[in-house]
């Protein structure tokens, strides 16, 4: 692995960290320099010459300094003559401006796409976007990856008698019933309504929840107010007790509160693709970076990708794969 080298910028120096010691390399240093006009300036501490670069950076808050970081460090290693350079974005915060819903508003996923291809990305690894159309508005290959065989991996281990997946809302249906077959479990849905980036009203719940255990799976948790009008619809609906589980745990706001203390909450689960706070102990982090690190060594050997989905998300699996997993159902 010595033609790989990994940067890091200053949004989750503890995962890339995380990810060299699972690949065996070191992570290399950067420089980076904010002018007191409040511009950022990026000097990579490593030859980059005719080297396979990974630079990692989630988009978390500060996320337009986490995005010019990143755009600063993709265009310090084109410079350096970098042979192959990989933007490893395990949070990619812009999926969610995916389309145009309302009059002359931008498309930020789109936008932020194009400023990676065009400041030297060559590739983009990244995973559980928001919006898996957001895939195609790159100009360069995206391997997406999925934390889904980590999620059931906690869960399979539980008493899982009487439990059901359940969804916030019927797009995020298809992954929650692919953790559900992971861990045979039957699955539902919430019928939601967004009226704001914090507001939102779910009517009602199709499945059965009654006197149920329920793991909810979202694929990422803001400020918590989906999850709280979805724990209020499953109180009245019957079920029994809760366990939360997403992909990207932001937490952002009033999060922290909401979710702590409430009553329906067995636990909360999550994943360090994102950075969390020390304050939060009973909350479940788990790590994806032996999965970053596996993804870079096949990217790097020119291996196939799709063989992780193996058993975990026939949709990306490879022929093979997908034929078992139909034999199974």
């Amino acid at each position: 692995m010595r033609e790989i080298v990994v940067f890091s910028g200053t949004a989750h120096r503890g995962l890339a960290e995380d990810v060299c010691d699972a690949l065996g390399v070191e992570l290399s240093p950067v420089e980076i320099t904010r002018f007191s006009n409040d511009c950022l300036q990026v000097q990579l501490q490593a030859n980059c010459r005719q080297r396979d670069v990974y630079l990692v950076q989630p988009l978390v808050p500060p996320t337009q300094d986490a995005l010019m970081e990143l755009l600063l460090m993709l265009d310090a290693a084109r410079g350096a003559s970098a042979a192959q350079i990989t933007a490893v974005i395990p949070h990619y915060a812009y999926a969610r401006s995916d389309k145009k819903d309302a009059s002359r508003i931008s498309i930020g996923a789109r936008l932020v796409a194009d400023l990676l291809v065009t400041a030297g990305a060559d590739r983009v690894l990244t995973m559980t976007l928001h919006a898996p159309q957001v895939h195609g508005f790159f100009s360069v290959p995206v391997d997406h990856l999925t934390a889904l065989g980590i999620l059931a991996d906690h869960f399979r281990v539980q008493d899982l008698t009487d439990t059901v997946v359940v969804s916030p809302d019927f797009g995020n249906a298809k992954t929650a019933n692919q953790l559900a077959r992971l861990l045979g479990l039957p699955v539902a849905a919430g019928s939601k309504r967004r009226l704001g980036d914090d507001t939102v009203v779910i009517d009602t719940i199709v499945g059965d929840v009654a006197g149920k255990r329920v793991i909810v799976l979202d694929d990422e948790i803001a400020t918590g107010g989906s999850i709280v009008e979805l724990l209020d619809r499953l109180a009245a609906e019957g079920a029994r007790e809760v366990s939360v589980a997403t992909t990207h745990g932001l937490f952002t706001g009033p999060a922290h509160e909401r979710l702590r203390n409430h009553p329906m909450i067995r636990e909360v689960v999550t994943t360090d693709t994102v950075p969390q706070a020390a304050d939060w102990p009973e909350l479940t982090v788990l790590s994806v970076a032996d999965l970053f690190a596996e993804a870079m060594r096949r990217i790097h050997e020119g291996e196939s990708i799709s063989g992780m989905f193996d058993g975990v998300d026939p949709t990306h699996a490879p022929p093979r794969a997908r034929r078992r997993a139909v034999a199974r159902s």
